[in-house]
This record gives C-alpha cells, sequence and structure tokens, in this order.
C-alpha cells in the first residue's frame, strides 16, 4: 500500500505475532536477543508512540480546523450562490488544497516511528500545519457577497496560497529524504512525486495565464487519485 506522492507502507509481523505498518525504507525493527523480546522494545515504542500523540495532538488540531475552514468558506459561498458565482478556479483550487492537507495527515501517521518529540520537531511541525491552515482559510472569502463573482478572489489571493501549500511540500519532502534517504528515480516517483513541484511553481509564476495555473491545478489534483491506483 502506498501514500500520496509516493511514500510506500508495507506490513511488518514482528516476532510475537503483531502486525503493523512502517514506512518501506525505514530500517526494520529489532529485538535484543539476550532478553524477552517485546519487554524494553515494546516500552521504547510506546514511548514512541505517546510522544507521537502528544505532537500529533497539535498538528492534527491545526489541520483539522484548515480542513473545517475550507468546507465553512465552501458552504458559505454555496448558501450565497444566488448572488456570487463560485467558478472553476476557486473549486479546483479548494479541492487541491483538501486533498494535500488530508495527504500530510497521512504523512504523520507513516513517520509516527521515527520523529522525535524535541522542540525543533514540534516548532517545525507547528509553522507549517499553521501555514497550512492559513492558506486554506485564503481559498474563499469571509464574506462571499462582498465580491459577487470568485474568480476575482481567486487572482488577489490564490497565488498566495499555491505558495503556502508548496512551501509545505518542500519542508515534508526535506524531511522524508533526511529520515529515510532519496526516494529512488522511478517512472512513478518522477510522476507522483516529482512533477509536484515544477508543476506547482509554473502555476505560481504564470499566475496572469489563466488557461495555464488551470491546467496545472488539474494536474496537481490528478496525481492523488494515481499515487492511490499505481
Amino acid at each position: 500500500m502506498r501514500s500520496a506522492r509516493g511514500t510506500s507502507l508495507d506490513f511488518a509481523r514482528d516476532e510475537r505475532g503483531r502486525v503493523g505498518v512502517v514506512p518501506s525504507r525505514a530500517a526494520p525493527m529489532r529485538y535484543n536477543a539476550r532478553r524477552p523480546a517485546g519487554v524494553a522494545d515494546e516500552q521504547g515504542g510506546q514511548r514512541r508512540v505517546d510522544g507521537f500523540n502528544f505532537m500529533f495532538s497539535l498538528f492534527g488540531l491545526l489541520l483539522g480546523l484548515a480542513l473545517a475552514e475550507g468546507l465553512g468558506g465552501l458552504s458559505r459561498a454555496i448558501k450565497a450562490s444566488h448572488k456570487v458565482r463560485i467558478g472553476y478556479p476557486t473549486a479546483l483550487l479548494g479541492i487541491f488544497v483538501s486533498c494535500d492537507v488530508v495527504t500530510f495527515w497521512m504523512y504523520g501517521w507513516t513517520l509516527r516511528n521515527v520523529l522525535p518529540v524535541t522542540w525543533p520537531v514540534l516548532f517545525c511541525g507547528f509553522v507549517i500545519t499553521g501555514v497550512y491552515y492559513v492558506s486554506t482559510s485564503l481559498i474563499f472569502p469571509g464574506e462571499p457577497e462582498e465580491w459577487g463573482d470568485l474568480d476575482a478572489h481567486f487572482v488577489k489571493h490564490g497565488r498566495k496560497v499555491l505558495v503556502g501549500v508548496a512551501l509545505c511540500n518542500v519542508a515534508l519532502l526535506a524531511a522524508t529524504i533526511g529520515l529515510f534517504g532519496m526516494l529512488p528515480l522511478t517512472w512513478r516517483t518522477a510522476v507522483v512525486t516529482w512533477s509536484f513541484f515544477p508543476v506547482s511553481l509554473l502555476a505560481i509564476l504564470a499566475w496572469r495565464r489563466r488557461p495555464v495555473v488551470l491546467a496545472c491545478l488539474v494536474w496537481l489534483i490528478a496525481l492523488y487519485p494515481l499515487s492511490v491506483f499505481w
């Protein structure tokens, strides 16, 4: 099974018969043959899980608020649809960011056994999830009736959203490479993982060219189902 944009998840069984999910590039779990299996290692694993739960209580809160902010903006726009035209650009941007937030949540679970509970990790995670929240809040206006056409809001704030999401993905990729090493260059990783960055950059640089931006958003959205079936 694979998570979005290239991180592999494998099922591993320890010598006590328990099954867990580990990143495929991570080192396998090892036990000390001089002591009963699962005594100290199980305690260490429990400490790691408890540390992950401690950190992700903050990260998960911000990611959940980000999704709620996006859905809340969508609901306000739908309620005002008799006065406001939502338009394809805003709809595509909302779908893209929502998919990316859910993907980041999944990455957090994938890295649960290797992330240490330290101040730098906690602060960097806060910054990344905070940028996700701010980016999501900019997709829809607070008062849709004031705009009339959300395309104008998209032109004003959409580039900021793409920049924020792109920076979050750069940080996530850097953390993944730092923990597991460079991703192998295959056709799948080239398309599903690495194409994300030049396409995002193209959309940011060609912001005034609406067809180019829409094509980039369609490509970015397509990467998520593609990562599941490929």
